[in-house]
């Protein structure tokens, strides 16, 4: 029995209070876990930022021991060097950029990493044209200039993004003058610019300035490859410490991995430990797994950890759920087609007006708007990785026939004295 201040504290309230502790402990990881996944890039003004430094000891040796990702914490912010493990997913992204945009983004930072303090958003643009003027960029079509009201609108979407990853902070002035104001005095913006949240921004193993002209890769894909190249692992445990960790990588961040989407070796490994993998990361994570022949889901029921939500409210959502119920029939029956189209899916949709038209938006009921409708549903299904696309042509895959609600049978009340001599569980 412990003592304080004079008091006896009986040793199962003492035994009590320390689980309550490693309880609120593992809560804390958790929700650090979870915050750090979804914004790896995180300023110390994010909520969640004083639970990512009280636990960072035990961030670091998570995210290294199972996912081999370095995680940085300091006074200022956090980076978590979050590599993918499938460098051509197309589906991943900044919302609304194209490589375009992209490019916008890295000459953005490099106006920035030669900035002072402080920077306006004119200034931001005319240095960056200036950057955008480079021979290189040139011969490959690049051009930029402040002289449309679109071109501002892309420099404005690039600080927009900037500031929310905590890289700029706003000190005056709107961004939103600027686009329609071509440089007018009241519409320009004025920012303070984050050094140590711009240093964070590239999550690469060696940085593309490293590379010697000569031996600069050519490609895309080399030079993606080049970025994030890590070392060969070392001995037969060493081979298993990269699947394994590629395996968490995708799992952390991928919807479901199939296991016919493995090469021999990982498919091998993946049957024979997706069970403790699993429990290792949905007990980090809060997620719940599912395991099934085709392979391992971790879902989320409160939908925190995604960025693409299923189901969701509107008329967009709803056209989506019932193109992924039309096309979970398409595994459930043998007789339909297991291949089809973008322009079936959308006469699916033109069909479904009839039904369920009332609830939609008037545009979407408008002849046509059944192709956007479509468009944008089966891009969300993909996203999501419960089809594939590919040439016009959609497969539906396992994981879609979750959404096979089928038709609802609809029971007529019974009457009081039918009821009368029926117990709780006969009704």
């Amino acid at each position: 029995m412990s003592t304080s201040k004079g008091r006896a504290i009986p040793r199962q309230d003492s035994q009590r209070l320390g689980e309550l502790q490693k309880a609120q402990a593992q809560d804390e990881f958790r929700r650090a876990v979870r915050a750090l996944l979804m914004h790896p890039l995180m300023g110390a003004a994010h909520e969640d930022f004083p639970a990512v430094r009280r636990q960072a000891e035990r961030l670091r040796d998570w995210f290294a021991r199972e996912a081999a990702w370095p995680l940085h914490v300091e006074r200022d912010g956090a980076r978590l060097f979050k590599r993918p493990a499938d460098l051509l997913d197309t589906t991943r992204g900044l919302a609304g950029y194209d490589r375009r945009r992209y490019v916008l983004l890295c000459l953005a930072c490099a106006v920035l990493e030669r900035a002072d303090a402080q920077i306006t958003l004119q200034l931001l643009g005319e240095r960056l044209m200036q950057l955008a003027a480079d021979p290189a960029l040139e011969s490959r079509g690049f051009a930029f200039t402040l002289r449309s009201a679109a071109e501002r609108r892309e420099l404005v979407c690039v600080c927009r993004t900037l500031l929310e990853y905590g890289v700029l902070q706003r000190v005056a002035g709107d961004e939103e003058h600027f686009i329609h104001d071509n440089g007018g005095a009241q519409s320009d913006a004025l920012y303070d610019v984050q050094r140590r949240m711009l240093a964070g921004m590239l999550a690469v193993m060696r940085g593309p300035s490293t590379w010697p002209a000569e031996q600069a890769p050519v490609s895309f894909e080399d030079r993606l490859q080049t970025l994030v190249a890590e070392p060969d692992a070392d001995g037969e445990q060493g081979r298993r410490d990269t699947i394994r960790h590629r395996l968490t990588r995708r799992l952390l961040d991928d919807p479901v991995v199939y296991s016919a989407s493995l090469d021999a070796e990982t498919q091998a490994y993946f049957f024979n430990q997706r069970g403790p993998l699993a429990s290792r990361i949905c007990d980090a994570t809060g997620l719940t797994p599912e395991q099934r022949a085709e392979g391992l889901a971790l879902s989320d029921e409160n939908g925190q950890l995604t960025d693409v939500s299923m189901p969701a409210e509107g008329t967009e959502a709803h056209a989506t759920l019932l193109v992924a119920e039309h096309l979970a029939e398409t595994l459930r029956d043998l007789r339909k087609p297991a291949l089809l189209t973008d322009a079936a899916v959308a006469a699916f949709l033109r069909g479904a007006v009839v039904q369920y038209g009332r609830y939609w938006r008037k545009s979407a009921r408008e002849p046509g708007a059944e192709v956007e409708l479509a468009e944008i549903a089966l891009d969300k299904l993909h996203r999501l990785q419960l089809i594939a696309r590919a040439d016009g042509e959609i497969r539906a895959l396992p994981a879609i026939t979750r959404f096979a609600i089928g038709s609802a049978e609809l029971q007529t009340t019974a009457s009081p004295k039918a009821t009368m001599n029926k117990s709780l569980f006969d009704l």
